[in-house]
């Protein structure tokens, strides 16, 4: 991996480092593919209508399914023999589920998917080959992989797509489902070919039941086309799944129209929570929750009763007593089952995704395609990746602030919506957010573990304020400064009140007296703390041409006034800014700073430098101690120069 790591830095072009986005489901209802050979009606729903020569055969039929049962129980027990712990993450969840995306090009244009003016799409040459997803789909199976989906993008927009389910279903004999998730335009056409091919489940996304709702959220038309492909696969033995993601004030008013399909169809209709990603406006106002649709269903079928799941369903079913289908529940936002969460997403362009709505991505399309890289390295790079999971998302309110490829990007979320490492190669990762990944002394990758901060909740994720109802009230005291360099130009208008705005050291004076009062609107985690005392001190000194700025602030409260004193003189610094850079834009804001802090729990003072004194006029003998000039380390102009390597960042 060694050697891998030197030439993956060499091979990765600077073309390839721009302009890329850098960055499952549910358990299936064909434990054995539909076919349409009179060998497999046997499998087919009791809802097909039963003929006479296939009764005549029964005894044949449960012949074949005690062997093929026999079969299924020996392949399972070889699997596990066969489960290797790179799948296994740092929270003991082994992942057996690959969700693989073979383009991003979609025929649709969801609101909630894709942006209305579309995406950049990856060049062709930077998307996986065939022969490279078969490789990759290989590689995940040999380590424990058991089901794959395949998706987009809308995946039957890809010419080889039958070519691709059947070859995946002929090398992997340990593999025990293929399955799509489709817009389902296509499946009229496609359906019967794939279902020859080898495919076993099939997930069709439709948000509406209404021909100009379609339409509109869709931005295209073909509803019918997609009613009758649900019709179609299952006349032809599947129990396709219909994935509806719900928005209030646009299709919740169709919950119980849904629920009726399941009447007389055999079909699994999964509400999807409406969830954040780049270019979909997502709003909190916009989800209806899991609760809301409960309510809304249980108030005209009392009698809707939950069913049984399996430990990794993403889907919390229910269903109508009576009716042939079912219901499901997809609460990725409002009761997150990242616990159990055992699936991996490979984008279009190649990259390993771990979590759906994670924004840190490892390239296996340039790890493939770099000179020498064997099975072994590709399992380290997987492995180092699986390895990097995080407990569970960030939580909704964080996820809307968070950078994400666009759905269209990622390969869908149950269908289009929605979730040796010592020598890992930093070339292969990337985040879209540009959030720092750097390696350690020792290779590793290491990444910010975000529970640790005492402003989130460990156990959400979310985003929350310090609880200071038990702590002792106390005289708190915090000083900050900030030096504002102009150069002389503007420190001679400065020194002689020649500014047309005016009076540059008293408004910013006044300026950062209201933002010390400000900033708890300013800075959305602070404490609205009523201060006691706000002095701010601006000067100018003209032997550096700099203004220097040093706020106090006091209070009689549970937390410390710190914030308040460096919003004051950030907010000055600001202002002298503003006020002066139609002279000049040569403006250099520095030694933004906390000087001093007492009263706390924990108190805090700055050590002097030796240097001069940067705040004029009076000596300090003259002053009073909480007078004293704050010494501060002269701005550095020589390059800084370090021992520490140049790793190039995938972003």
């Amino acid at each position: 991996m060694h050697q891998l790591l030197k030439r993956s830095l060499g091979v990765v072009s600077l073309r390839d480092r721009s302009k890329r986005w850098v960055l499952p489901t549910q358990q299936f209802f064909h434990t054995t593919r539909p076919s349409l050979s009179a060998e497999g009606s046997g499998n087919r729903p009791q809802s097909l209508e039963t003929t006479p020569s296939s009764a005549a055969t029964a005894s044949t039929v449960d012949s074949a399914d005690k062997n093929k049962s026999k079969s299924q129980r020996d392949r399972k027990q070889q699997a596990n023999e066969s489960t290797d712990p790179s799948l296994i993450d740092s929270f003991g969840r082994f992942h057996s589920y690959l969700r693989i995306s073979l383009t991003e090009r979609c025929n649709l244009r969801c609101k909630y998917c894709m942006p209305a003016e579309g995406v950049q799409l990856t060049q062709k040459a930077q998307l996986l080959t065939t022969a490279e997803v078969i490789r990759l789909a290989n590689l995940f199976v040999t380590e424990g992989v058991r089901k794959i989906r395949l998706t987009g993008g809308e995946p039957t927009v890809r010419k080889d797509l039958t070519e691709i389910v059947g070859q995946l279903k002929a090398t992997n004999p340990l593999l025990e489902s293929v399955g799509i998730t489709t817009n389902g335009l296509m499946l009229t056409r496609q359906l019967v070919g794939l279902q020859r091919a080898g495919l076993d489940a099939l997930n069709v996304s439709l948000d509406t039941l209404r021909v100009a709702r379609y339409e509109q959220i869709t931005r295209r038309k073909g509803w019918e086309r997609v009613m009758a492909g649900i019709d179609l696969a299952i006349q032809l033995g599947y129990r396709p799944k219909v994935n509806c993601v719900l928005m209030k004030g646009f299709n919740d008013d169709e919950i119980c129209d849904f629920v009726e399909l399941t009447r007389d169809r055999n079909v699994d209709v999964r509400f999807i929570e409406y969830m954040p990603f780049t270019g979909n406006r997502w709003d909190t106002d916009k989800m209806v929750s899991f609760r809301t649709m409960l309510d809304t269903i249980r108030a005209r079928y009392p009698a809707f009763e939950p069913l049984p799941n399996g430990p990794n369903d993403t889907s919390k079913a229910y269903r109508v007593p009576g009716y042939r289908g079912q219901m499901g529940f997809i609460t990725s936002m409002t009761e997150h089952f990242c616990g159990s969460c055992n699936r991996l997403r490979i984008t279009a362009d190649g990259n390993l995704k771990v979590c759906l709505f994670g924004n840190t991505e490892v390239s296996l399309r340039d790890a493939l395609r770099s000179p020498g890289c064997s099975e072994d390295d590709l399992r380290c790079l997987i492995s180092a990746a699986v390895k990097r999971k995080k407990k569970q998302h960030a939580g909704m309110l964080n996820l809307s602030q968070m950078e994400n490829r666009p759905m269209i990007l990622i390969g869908g979320f149950n269908e289009r919506q929605q979730q040796g490492a010592s020598a890992l190669s930093a070339s292969f990762v990337h985040s879209a957010s540009h959030r720092p990944i750097t390696l350690a002394h020792d290779g590793g990758l290491q990444c910010r573990r975000y529970s640790s901060l005492s402003h989130v909740d460990e156990h959400t994720g979310r985003a929350t304020m310090v609880d200071v109802d038990d702590k002792v009230s106390t005289k708190r005291v915090a000083k900050a400064q900030a030096t504002v360099y102009v150069g002389p130009t503007i420190a001679a208008l400065i020194e002689n009140n020649e500014l047309k705005k005016g009076d540059v050291l008293s408004i910013s004076q006044m300026a950062a007296i209201v933002a010390a009062k400000k900033t708890s609107d300013l800075i959305p985690l602070c404490h609205n703390i009523p201060l006691s005392s706000i002095k701010v001190e601006t000067s100018l000194n003209s032997s550096t041409n700099e203004v220097h700025i040093l706020a106090k602030v006091k209070c009689d409260g549970k937390t410390g006034v710190e914030m308040e004193a460096l919003t004051a003189v950030s907010i000055a610094a600001l202002t002298v800014y503003d006020m002066c850079k139609a002279v000049s834009h040569e403006i250099l804001i520095k030694n933004i700073m906390l000087v001093e802090k007492t009263g706390g729990k924990s108190e805090f003072y700055r050590k002097q430098l030796h240097h001069e004194p940067t705040l004029e006029s009076r000596t300090i003998e003259s002053r009073e101690p909480d007078q004293m000039p704050i010494i501060t380390r002269g701005y550095r102009t020589d390059p800084i120069i370090t021992n520490e390597p140049f790793v190039p960042m995938y972003i």
